[in-house]
């Protein structure tokens, strides 16, 4: 899994009790994931379709800067299924996963899905710019 953009957590990324709001941490974690996609697939016309099990593990604080891992675990004929782990970039804990996050590739026009020409084995070939 390769960590590929950092976010620095702001006073308004924070809930109540002063750690990182957990809907934002999953706003992140939609938009960082559907870059990942699109630059992957080299298509603007995805969709999110699912959002598996998300696991919080530790709390981040204002200040704190967090990475995100991303990789591609499935891809399908319209799809692609992406797993994402954030993590403190001090500290290397993990403070959250999502391991099954899908997303579908679709026709601009018609908003129906449509195939998006790629193989699992092709994007293990794609290489990945750090930040």
């Amino acid at each position: 899994m390769r960590f590929l953009s950092r976010r620095l957590v702001m006073p308004n990324d924070l809930n109540f009790a002063g750690s990182l709001f957990g809907g934002r941490i999953l706003e992140w974690i939609d938009e960082e994931a559907y870059i990942f996609a699109s630059c992957q697939l080299e298509a603007k016309s995805l969709v999110t379709k699912h959002i598996g099990e998300i696991s919080f593990e530790t709390s981040a604080f204002q200040g704190d800067v967090v990475e995100f891992g991303l990789e591609a675990k499935k891809v399908g004929r319209t799809s692609l299924s992406i797993a994402c782990v954030v993590r403190n970039k001090q500290t290397k804990q993990t403070i959250c996963e999502a391991d099954d996050i899908v997303f579908v590739h679709i026709d601009p026009e018609t908003r129906q899905p449509t195939p998006h020409g790629k193989t699992k084995e092709q994007l293990d070939k794609i290489p990945i710019e750090a930040p």
